[in-house]
Protein backbone atom coordinates (compact mmCIF):
# COMPACT_ATOMS: atom_id res chain seq x y z
CA UNK A 1 0.00 0.00 0.00
CA UNK A 2 0.93 3.57 -0.49
CA UNK A 3 0.66 6.05 2.48
CA UNK A 4 0.99 9.94 3.16
CA UNK A 5 2.26 10.72 6.67
CA UNK A 6 3.06 14.19 8.33
CA UNK A 7 4.96 15.32 11.36
CA UNK A 8 6.37 18.79 11.50
CA UNK A 9 8.53 19.16 8.64
CA UNK A 10 9.04 15.61 8.10
CA UNK A 11 6.53 14.77 5.14
CA UNK A 12 6.78 11.13 3.50
CA UNK A 13 5.60 8.45 1.33
CA UNK A 14 5.91 5.28 3.10
CA UNK A 15 5.09 2.03 -0.12
CA UNK A 16 5.07 -1.06 2.06
CA UNK A 17 2.76 -4.17 2.68
CA UNK A 18 0.40 -2.92 5.58
CA UNK A 19 1.87 -4.38 8.75
CA UNK A 20 4.82 -2.31 8.32
CA UNK A 21 3.34 1.47 7.65
CA UNK A 22 2.38 1.63 11.62
CA UNK A 23 6.48 0.71 11.95
CA UNK A 24 7.59 3.30 10.19
CA UNK A 25 5.03 5.92 11.45
CA UNK A 26 6.48 4.92 14.52
CA UNK A 27 9.94 5.65 13.97
CA UNK A 28 9.60 8.57 12.24
CA UNK A 29 7.73 9.72 15.56
CA UNK A 30 10.35 8.31 17.76
CA UNK A 31 13.49 9.88 15.91
CA UNK A 32 11.95 13.21 15.37
CA UNK A 33 11.53 13.47 19.22
CA UNK A 34 15.09 12.45 19.56
CA UNK A 35 15.66 15.05 16.78
CA UNK A 36 13.81 17.95 18.49
CA UNK A 37 15.11 16.93 21.81
CA UNK A 38 18.57 17.29 20.82
CA UNK A 39 18.16 20.53 18.87
CA UNK A 40 16.56 22.15 22.04
CA UNK A 41 19.58 21.11 23.98
CA UNK A 42 22.05 22.50 20.97
CA UNK A 43 19.97 24.94 18.88
CA UNK A 44 23.13 25.38 16.82
CA UNK A 45 23.62 22.00 15.42
CA UNK A 46 20.03 23.10 12.95
CA UNK A 47 21.52 26.06 12.07
CA UNK A 48 24.74 25.43 11.13
CA UNK A 49 26.12 24.71 7.44
CA UNK A 50 29.62 23.24 8.52
CA UNK A 51 30.84 20.08 9.85
CA UNK A 52 29.67 20.02 13.06
CA UNK A 53 30.64 17.18 16.00
CA UNK A 54 27.93 15.70 18.29
CA UNK A 55 27.83 15.24 21.68
CA UNK A 56 29.19 11.89 23.47
CA UNK A 57 24.97 11.24 24.60
CA UNK A 58 23.51 12.61 21.23
CA UNK A 59 20.90 10.55 19.76
CA UNK A 60 21.72 7.80 17.07
CA UNK A 61 20.02 9.88 14.14
CA UNK A 62 22.14 13.03 15.49
CA UNK A 63 25.24 11.06 15.23
CA UNK A 64 24.36 9.63 12.17
CA UNK A 65 23.75 13.07 10.78
CA UNK A 66 26.86 14.41 11.76
CA UNK A 67 28.55 11.18 10.46
CA UNK A 68 27.47 11.74 6.53
CA UNK A 69 27.57 16.09 6.73
CA UNK A 70 30.82 15.70 8.23
CA UNK A 71 31.96 13.50 5.00
CA UNK A 72 31.21 15.61 2.46
CA UNK A 73 31.59 19.54 4.18
CA UNK A 74 28.58 20.15 4.85
CA UNK A 75 25.79 21.26 8.20
CA UNK A 76 24.40 18.26 9.76
CA UNK A 77 20.90 19.24 8.22
CA UNK A 78 21.77 18.52 5.10
CA UNK A 79 21.33 14.67 5.95
CA UNK A 80 18.11 14.93 7.84
CA UNK A 81 15.69 13.74 5.83
CA UNK A 82 17.63 11.03 4.38
CA UNK A 83 18.56 9.96 7.38
CA UNK A 84 15.33 9.42 9.13
CA UNK A 85 14.19 7.35 5.67
CA UNK A 86 17.04 5.24 5.80
CA UNK A 87 16.42 4.71 9.77
CA UNK A 88 12.86 4.13 8.90
CA UNK A 89 13.26 1.60 6.26
CA UNK A 90 16.29 -0.44 8.40
CA UNK A 91 13.38 -0.81 11.62
CA UNK A 92 10.60 -1.80 8.64
CA UNK A 93 13.28 -4.70 7.56
CA UNK A 94 14.13 -5.86 10.82
CA UNK A 95 10.24 -6.66 11.60
CA UNK A 96 10.58 -8.99 8.18
CA UNK A 97 9.83 -6.38 5.28
CA UNK A 98 11.13 -7.28 2.23
CA UNK A 99 9.66 -4.11 0.12
CA UNK A 100 10.05 -0.86 1.67
CA UNK A 101 10.54 2.86 0.50
CA UNK A 102 9.91 5.70 2.21
CA UNK A 103 10.16 8.85 0.11
CA UNK A 104 10.82 12.01 2.67
CA UNK A 105 10.24 15.29 0.55
CA UNK A 106 12.23 13.29 -2.36
CA UNK A 107 15.39 11.69 -0.37
CA UNK A 108 14.59 8.45 -0.83
CA UNK A 109 15.68 4.87 1.09
CA UNK A 110 14.37 1.64 -0.29
CA UNK A 111 14.68 -2.28 -0.77
CA UNK A 112 12.77 -3.88 -2.69
CA UNK A 113 11.82 -7.38 -4.18
CA UNK A 114 10.65 -6.24 -7.69
CA UNK A 115 11.96 -3.57 -9.88
CA UNK A 116 11.20 -0.33 -9.06
CA UNK A 117 11.40 3.02 -11.06
CA UNK A 118 12.26 5.88 -9.29
CA UNK A 119 11.47 9.30 -10.88
CA UNK A 120 13.84 12.49 -10.89
CA UNK A 121 11.56 15.87 -10.54
CA UNK A 122 13.36 18.15 -13.10
CA UNK A 123 10.71 21.54 -12.46
CA UNK A 124 10.95 23.70 -15.43
CA UNK A 125 13.81 22.23 -16.67
CA UNK A 126 13.98 20.54 -20.35
CA UNK A 127 15.23 17.51 -19.64
CA UNK A 128 12.27 15.48 -18.15
CA UNK A 129 10.36 12.30 -17.09
CA UNK A 130 13.63 10.10 -16.27
CA UNK A 131 13.41 7.76 -13.98
CA UNK A 132 16.37 5.48 -11.95
CA UNK A 133 15.35 1.93 -12.61
CA UNK A 134 16.10 0.12 -9.63
CA UNK A 135 16.66 -3.57 -9.60
CA UNK A 136 15.81 -6.41 -7.08
CA UNK A 137 17.75 -5.76 -3.96
CA UNK A 138 18.38 -7.43 -0.52
CA UNK A 139 19.99 -4.15 1.25
CA UNK A 140 19.05 -0.16 1.46
CA UNK A 141 19.85 1.97 -1.58
CA UNK A 142 19.60 5.82 -1.26
CA UNK A 143 18.86 8.13 -3.83
CA UNK A 144 18.49 11.60 -2.90
CA UNK A 145 18.40 14.80 -5.04
CA UNK A 146 19.31 18.32 -4.45
CA UNK A 147 18.42 21.54 -6.43
CA UNK A 148 18.86 24.95 -6.66
CA UNK A 149 15.50 25.74 -8.50
CA UNK A 150 12.91 23.35 -6.95
CA UNK A 151 11.75 22.90 -3.39
CA UNK A 152 12.48 24.69 -0.28
CA UNK A 153 15.91 23.70 1.09
CA UNK A 154 18.82 25.95 1.18
CA UNK A 155 20.85 25.21 -1.98
CA UNK A 156 24.17 27.40 -3.28
CA UNK A 157 24.00 25.92 -6.75
CA UNK A 158 21.29 26.43 -9.91
CA UNK A 159 21.27 23.54 -10.98
CA UNK A 160 17.67 21.57 -11.69
CA UNK A 161 18.77 18.35 -10.39
CA UNK A 162 22.27 16.71 -8.29
CA UNK A 163 20.96 13.04 -7.47
CA UNK A 164 23.01 11.17 -5.68
CA UNK A 165 23.37 7.35 -5.24
CA UNK A 166 24.43 5.27 -2.31
CA UNK A 167 24.06 2.41 0.00
CA UNK A 168 23.47 5.04 2.90
CA UNK A 169 20.93 7.35 2.52
CA UNK A 170 21.89 9.49 5.13
CA UNK A 171 25.41 9.78 2.75
CA UNK A 172 22.90 9.80 0.05
CA UNK A 173 21.67 13.38 1.16
CA UNK A 174 24.32 15.09 2.51
CA UNK A 175 26.37 14.55 -0.92
CA UNK A 176 23.69 15.96 -2.88
CA UNK A 177 23.28 18.84 -1.19
CA UNK A 178 27.00 19.33 -1.12
CA UNK A 179 27.04 18.42 -4.94
CA UNK A 180 23.90 21.06 -5.91
CA UNK A 181 25.89 23.70 -3.67
CA UNK A 182 28.94 23.37 -6.52
CA UNK A 183 26.49 23.11 -9.58
CA UNK A 184 26.42 27.66 -10.09
CA UNK A 185 27.20 27.40 -13.55
CA UNK A 186 25.86 24.87 -16.73
CA UNK A 187 29.66 24.31 -16.66
CA UNK A 188 29.89 22.88 -13.43
CA UNK A 189 27.98 19.96 -13.85
CA UNK A 190 30.68 18.55 -16.10
CA UNK A 191 33.58 18.69 -13.42
CA UNK A 192 34.68 15.75 -11.44
CA UNK A 193 33.63 16.75 -7.63
CA UNK A 194 35.37 15.08 -4.73
CA UNK A 195 32.36 14.43 -3.13
CA UNK A 196 31.39 11.98 -5.81
CA UNK A 197 34.57 9.99 -4.77
CA UNK A 198 32.59 9.40 -1.41
CA UNK A 199 28.88 7.69 -2.95
CA UNK A 200 28.14 5.63 -5.72
CA UNK A 201 27.32 7.86 -8.64
CA UNK A 202 25.47 10.89 -9.37
CA UNK A 203 23.43 12.35 -12.14
CA UNK A 204 23.46 16.12 -13.13
CA UNK A 205 20.82 18.01 -14.71
CA UNK A 206 20.97 21.74 -16.04
CA UNK A 207 18.84 23.44 -18.27
CA UNK A 208 19.22 20.77 -21.33
CA UNK A 209 22.41 18.96 -20.40
CA UNK A 210 22.80 16.07 -17.94
CA UNK A 211 25.98 14.18 -16.85
CA UNK A 212 26.52 10.95 -15.16
CA UNK A 213 29.10 9.94 -12.90
CA UNK A 214 29.98 7.15 -11.26
CA UNK A 215 27.97 3.93 -11.48
CA UNK A 216 24.31 4.52 -11.78
CA UNK A 217 21.40 2.44 -12.33
CA UNK A 218 19.73 2.23 -15.54
CA UNK A 219 17.99 5.44 -16.74
CA UNK A 220 14.69 4.86 -18.23
CA UNK A 221 12.20 7.02 -19.37
CA UNK A 222 8.95 7.25 -17.37
CA UNK A 223 5.86 10.07 -17.47
CA UNK A 224 6.12 12.48 -14.41
CA UNK A 225 2.33 11.94 -12.17
CA UNK A 226 3.02 15.05 -10.18
CA UNK A 227 0.20 13.84 -7.66
CA UNK A 228 2.73 11.34 -6.36
CA UNK A 229 5.83 14.01 -5.65
CA UNK A 230 6.06 13.70 -2.18
CA UNK A 231 6.97 17.43 -1.35
CA UNK A 232 9.50 18.86 1.21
Amino acid sequence: MRARFQLKETNVTIIAEEKYVEVAKQVIREERGYLDRYILSDPFFQITLEPYYPKKNAPKVVKRMCEAGNAVGVGPMAAVAGTIAEMTVEAMMQKGAKHAIVDNGGDIALVNEIPVNVGIYTGESSVKDLALQIEPRESIIGICTSSGKVGHSISFGNSDAATVISSSAALADAAATALGNKIVYKKDIGREFDVIKNVEGALMIYGDSIVKLGKLPKIVKMSMRLDLITRP
